[in-house]
């Protein structure tokens, strides 16, 4: 099977009993771990992975839009793309895509990303430390995540402590945490998760404590979630 643009690594995956959520489809939290996992194994197998850690700097997600035709249940056999689409000012962008082995589409997502000095926190230019072949600093894609504006009535509102479990190698929340959080207030109040969009816009800590509050924009929810009135991400489903 071949796309266009080409993808640049893929890897077959099964879909395990601990992947689905009641109805027994993939939850939107392990289709992100499985972005995140093959986002890592591929930037690994290029030497832009965690290499990087020995000059301090670490990929930080910015931004996600994950689409779906249909989402894959226990034991589907599985195949993971993904690719470098190119860098625009400070992001570098990645496209994602999951089909089963007869190469229908089931999901797909784009995310953007900065590197980052995880000691000065200062940004890091892409192609500074990205070959060209994999991130070229020329091209741009036409699908780039977008910037989500909080509006509508609020429906819901609760609060979550970050625990051990909830942080990554850099003593950061996980990414796919905040999915976490995201997808228990929406689905607990009988609201769907896809298509689904998420704005990482500040960091969290152990301890901290976040307050997070559903709104219904007519068809759409939008999830917020603050840490003392700090906006830290907004997510959107539409």
């Amino acid at each position: 099977m071949s796309y266009n643009p080409p993808f640049q690594y893929q890897k077959d995956f099964e879909v395990r009993s601990y992947q689905v959520d009641p109805d027994g489809k993939l939850s939107l939290v392990a289709l992100s771990n499985l972005f995140q996992e093959i986002a890592w194994r591929h930037a690994d197998s290029a030497d832009f992975g965690r290499n990087l850690q020995e000059q301090n700097l670490s990929w930080i997600l910015s931004r996600l839009d994950i689409t779906c035709e249909n989402l894959p249940s226990w034991g589907d056999s599985i195949k993971v793309y993904t690719a470098g689409r190119g860098v625009d000012k400070l992001f570098a962008f990645r496209e994602f895509l999951i089909t089963n082995h007869a190469g229908d589409t089931l999901a797909r997502g784009m995310s953007s990303w900065v590197l980052m000095n995880v000691v000065t926190k200062r940004i890091f230019r892409p192609e500074n430390a990205l070959p060209a072949v994999l991130f070229d600093p020329l091209e741009k894609p036409e699908w780039q995540p977008g910037k989500i504006r909080l509006k509508g009535v609020l429906l819901k509102s609760e609060r979550v402590k970050v625990r051990y479990s909830d942080l990554d190698l850099n003593n950061h929340v996980n990414n796919t945490s905040y999915l976490r959080w995201v997808e228990n207030i929406l689905r607990e109040n009988g609201c769907h998760t896809l298509p689904f969009s998420i704005n990482y816009l500040a960091e969290c800590v152990m301890g901290d404590e976040l307050d997070i509050h559903l709104y219904q924009n007519q068809g759409c929810y939008i999830v917020q979630g603050l840490v003392d009135e700090k906006q830290v991400f907004l997510a959107e489903t539409k």
